[in-house]
């Protein structure tokens, strides 16, 4: 099992990839694990997924300013 580090840095690998798409490009690669018979890499990509949307969360909107 992957620990929450090496999610959260597969996360940010997906998110400098794909932006804010990387949490739906990371249910894609669950998807296809799930369909190939691959549950534990559905788990691991569902977790990723996960990660993605509260980092993306964290993020700034484009009228937001840090403060």
């Amino acid at each position: 099992m992957l620990s929450d580090r090496d999610i959260y840095a597969a996360a940010t690998l997906m998110i400098k990839r794909f932006g804010n798409d990387a949490p739906s490009e990371a249910a894609r690669r669950a998807e296809a694990l799930a369909a190939a018979g691959d549950l534990d890499g559905r788990a691991a990509w569902l977790r990723i997924m996960k990660a993605a949307e509260a980092l993306l969360r964290q993020r700034p909107g484009p009228d937001e300013t840090i403060q």
